[in-house]
């Protein structure tokens, strides 16, 4: 049960919010209890969408911007992230099993996403304190410096969202996935070592 209040319904939502939901369920078909639970401030989701909607603009391909998404959901141990990031990642993304267990390890099996993915994971565990050295991997990998700062916002959005769900204990409403730090098997990621 939550933590805190997720309007049930767009009507049940501060009326400031509600456009902003009928905007999100016209796009998905469905308003997701993220969505719901930001709306409780209406500053907060106009805020989270504009950025999220902005950086769908951006130079890095969305494929990415959901590998950076599992990594830092898993360092940060966010289940509610986890699910509704591998659902996106699957049926929106089109990434595999295998890259979406790669992503949770801070990792990529494409060549050209790894480097950024590492780096996200990276920064998300330094809380950006990264080398001379991490920049220079990055851009000799052929990351503009553009594509950095996009990172780096895409790794602030997840943390936004993974600390959210994770305050206010949100009922997940994808099909679950849990990470690491939320199974009981007691696995590890290869950035605990």
């Amino acid at each position: 049960m939550s933590r805190l209040q997720i309007p049930a319904t767009i009507a049940d939502a501060p009326a400031a919010s509600q456009p902003f939901l009928e905007a999100v369920n016209k796009k998905l078909g469905v308003v997701p209890n993220l969505f719901r639970l930001i709306a409780n401030s209406p500053a907060a989701l106009e805020g989270y969408l504009g950025l999220a909607g902005a950086l769908a603009k951006g130079a890095l391909p969305a494929q990415t911007g959901e590998r950076i998404a599992l990594a830092v959901a898993e360092i940060n141990g966010c289940d509610y992230c986890m699910s509704a990031h591998s659902y996106l990642g699957k049926n929106v993304a089109k990434l595999d099993d295998a890259e979406m267990s790669a992503n949770r390890n801070g990792g990529s099996n494409e060549p050209k996403a790894a480097p950024a993915v590492q780096f996200a994971a990276k920064v998300a565990h330094e809380r950006g304190r990264v080398s001379d050295e991490d920049l220079r991997v990055l851009k000799e990998a052929g990351y503009t410096d553009a594509q950095i700062v996009e990172i780096v916002v895409h790794i602030a959005l997840s943390v936004l969202t993974n600390y959210a769900n994770v305050v206010a204990n949100t009922e997940i409403d994808f099909p679950v996935v849990r990470t690491y730090q939320g199974s009981s098997n007691g696995t590890h990621t290869l950035l605990d070592t």
